[in-house]
């Protein structure tokens, strides 16, 4: 059952707010709710409930519909981020845990934990349009830059699955390591990154040759005093401009940032307790980073590759997502 409603929009709706453009959206797991930041001032000015276990969190390319995996409703809850009303819910199978969106806003690709199953949905007539079975514990998706691959991670069958989004067929499976939980192509969609939670690595797997996918390297991390068993990849990004792919490693409370060139480990960031998902700011400028177990995120200056603040929200966030320009 829900929790009983609240909604907290003092500044959304009693003054004129910031624009769009600034928003960043944080899911909070056990909060039920979504916390809304301004990137410019980094302080919170709204929050709104958004069903109940709210995990995944995506925007459209045009800004006007937030997309809220609501697993333990078996549905995606949309919201409108300027009013933060919910407009209506999207079919899902049961347990959404991760989705992407095409890159055109339509159609989004749903990771169902529970069936294994992707439910692609129309975003438009609210329709399912596929449902493609994949391997056990579906997680990650990942659409890539020229939308002719759809990537799933299984993390019980620790497999990638590409599927092609013309057909919803799989056309290549590859193995990585144990528990993968998260997919993310580079801009160029030369390469692919997966993270293995309990394997402790991640999968480069190069896409630019000719013949099968294949994992060309698996990144390692140790850091000193930390358990190696703590030491667990989930979240990914990499910059537009290939040069850093940053991975949130759980319990090890570090962002460790690679360098995109020769996926080495360059550095490793000291945030909260338990971080699991990452957003960057529009230009790119700020990196956002959720610490489920410090109920908070932090904040990294992506240039100087720097955390700069920690921000409290809501009760175990999981999720984040940045408003577009």
């Amino acid at each position: 059952m829900l929790k009983p409603a609240f909604v907290i929009l003092p500044f959304a709706l009693m003054m004129s707010g910031p624009a769009l453009a600034n928003k960043v959206f944080v899911t909070n797991e056990r909060g039920n709710s979504v916390t809304v930041l301004d990137s410019t001032t980094w302080e919170k000015i709204g929050e709104f409930p958004a069903g109940n276990r709210p995990r995944g969190i995506t925007i459209s390319p045009d800004g006007k519909e937030l997309y809220v995996c609501a697993s333990d409703d078996d549905t995606v809850r949309v919201f409108d981020p300027e009013t933060y009303k919910e407009l209506h819910t999207l079919p899902s199978g049961p347990d959404p845990e991760l989705f992407a969106l095409h890159p055109s806003g339509n159609p989004l690709y749903v990771a169902n934990e529970d069936d294994n199953l992707v439910t692609v949905v129309d975003t438009m007539t609210h329709q399912v349009l596929a449902e493609i079975p994949v391997g056990v514990e579906p997680e990650g998706v990942a659409v890539s830059p020229d939308a002719k691959t759809l990537i799933n991670t299984s993390e019980t069958t620790n497999m990638a699955h590409f599927i092609d989004t013309s057909t919803y067929e799989i056309v290549h499976n590859v193995l990585v390591d144990q528990r993968p939980r998260y997919a993310e192509f580079t801009a160029d969609g030369k390469k692919l990154y997966v993270s293995a939670e309990i394997g402790g690595t991640v999968s480069v797997i190069n896409l630019g040759g000719e013949g099968e996918p294949k994992v060309d390297k698996k990144i390692t991390f140790e850091v000193a005093g930390v358990l190696h068993e703590w030491l667990q990849p989930v979240g990914v990004k990499a910059t537009r401009d290939g040069s850093r792919v940053f991975v949130a490693l759980g319990p090890a409370n570090r962002v460790a940032v690679v360098d995109a060139a020769t996926d080495e480990v360059l550095d490793y960031l000291l945030v909260g307790q338990r971080v699991w998902q990452m957003a960057f700011t529009p230009k790119e400028d700020f990196l956002v980073v959720t610490n489920g177990n410090s109920n908070d995120v932090s904040i990294i200056d992506v240039k100087a590759e720097k955390v700069i603040r920690s921000v409290p929200v809501g009760e175990q966030p999981w999720g984040v997502v940045v408003a577009p320009d």
